[in-house]
């Protein structure tokens, strides 16, 4: 069998492990109703009704200071975070129903009423309150905030074990809510996103599996690590010591996941290198730094902490994997400037690289309006990665690929975010490393 009939078979093969068997159908036939038709094993067709959103009533909120009100800030920075919507460091946006937020100066129920107009200013999209500069709320009052909220919610459309298709809600969260776990012989039709203050279900609630996993690319020979890092490669088989370097944003700080010393992606991806590479011995270094970019650590004047020269180049890494969300504002020409310019420092080393595509992060950062039929990524800054990895033969781990099918799982993307933005959870990092590994078949 000729090579290229081999590579066909097996793509094939494995793109056929990937698919779940044939997808149920769903049909929205009222505004909390679901016709659900199954053809495999066997024929099922029933009407299944899923529970509105739970909208929670929040009295006489104690918040113990307000500070001045900032309307330039960020959305969730521009006052007290409201507790019933924090989403880690974060607010998750929208979820406060409009017209319920009143604000007193104590806690009984005929307690004075503040006004937004003379006491206090609110952005209640993102659930933060402050006071006015000259109100009558004085720094360190304590003042008490009465609202209504929903949550994030993801129910699951199961096939029992005896046939029958129910709807099992989710539990409500602010953020990164999880996945309906599923008892033994069950089947996950599909997964409904009801990202808070859903009044009827549409199109864009519906997740039907269509497939059980990314679709692995067939093995290449040689692979992408021997053609594109080789001298990493020849010492991960070795056992000689290797020094990767984790260098980014606040993806690869990762200190807001509950275990980072498990749960980062470059742990995750070491961790599996290693299971990879029985005799590999590897040091990991991670530089990160929380909400900058590629473009913050070469400003940064010798002696500063995140200093480029001093805190990337002078760790002398064999491999350096670098991961940055936050360039994401770069058009392919000045990712070819920009990267040109890391690529020869790092030659200069003699260190080898791995670039990150950046995963999804909140729809109208992105000009998306959904979370599925996202394949494609928009961002000009992940085509110009993937234009310059080509160009000039830098190794690619494409997540951002990945990211983008897994509303073909029954995944929305941002339940996989902690602070309901861009904070990936464990799962989530997971897909980093699956990416990265995918240079190592």
């Amino acid at each position: 069998m000729s090579r290229s009939i081999l590579t066909a078979t097996l793509s094939l093969a494995f793109a056929l492990t990937c698919k779940s068997e044939v997808p149920a159908e769903l049909k929205i036939v009222g505004d909390w109703s679901l016709k659900v038709l199954v053809t495999e094993p066997q024929r099922v067709e029933t009407t299944v009704q899923v529970d509105r959103p739970k909208i929670i009533n929040i009295v006489a909120e104690k918040i113990p200071s307000l500070p001045v009100f900032n309307p330039n800030a960020g959305g969730w920075t521009k006052g007290v975070q409201l507790k019933g919507v924090r989403a880690q460091e974060t607010t998750t946006p929208f979820l406060i129903e409009k017209g319920s937020f009143v604000l007193r100066s104590g806690p009984e129920a005929d307690s004075p009423v503040l006004s937004p107009e003379t006491d206090y200013e609110a952005d209640l999209n993102w659930g933060t309150v402050g006071r006015r500069a000259m109100g009558t709320i004085k720094e360190g009052q304590p003042v008490y905030a009465s609202y209504r909220h929903a949550q994030l919610r993801l129910d699951a459309v199961v096939l029992t074990s005896d046939g029958q298709v129910v709807v099992r809600p989710g539990e409500p969260r602010s953020a990164a809510p999880l996945p309906v776990p599923l008892k033994s012989g069950e089947r996950r039709l599909a997964n409904i996103w009801l990202p808070g203050l859903v009044t009827k279900l549409g199109p864009e609630h519906l997740f039907p599996i269509l497939e059980t996993a990314y679709p692995e690319p067939a093995k290449q020979i040689p692979t992408p690590a021997q053609k594109l890092i080789p001298k990493s490669y020849k010492k991960l088989r070795s056992g000689e010591p290797l020094r990767i370097l984790a260098w980014g944003d606040s993806v690869t700080d990762g200190t807001y996941v509950p275990n980072p010393a498990r749960d980062r992606w470059q742990e995750q991806f070491v961790a599996r290198l290693h299971e990879r590479f029985p005799k590999a011995n590897i040091e990991l270094l991670t530089e990160a730094w929380g909400g900058r970019n590629t473009s913050s650590y070469l400003h940064e004047p010798p002696g500063s902490t995140h200093n480029y020269a001093e805190k990337v180049l002078a760790t002398k890494p064999d491999l350096i994997v670098s991961e940055f969300v936050n360039d994401a504002g770069m058009n392919p020409q000045q990712v070819e400037e920009r990267y040109s310019k890391l690529q020869a420092d790092f030659q200069g080393l003699g260190a080898e690289w791995i670039i990150l595509t950046p995963h999804y992060v909140r729809p109208d950062w992105m000009n998306l309006n959904r979370e599925r039929d996202i394949d494609n990524d928009p961002r000009p800054y992940v085509a110009g990665l993937r234009a310059f990895a080509q160009k000039h033969d830098v190794a690619l781990a494409d997540a951002s690929l990945r990211y983008g099918r897994l509303w073909r799982q029954g995944v929305p993307y941002s339940t996989l975010m902690l602070n309901s933005i861009n904070h990936p959870d464990a799962r989530s990092m997971k897909i980093f490393a699956d990416a990265l590994m995918e240079l190592f078949p």
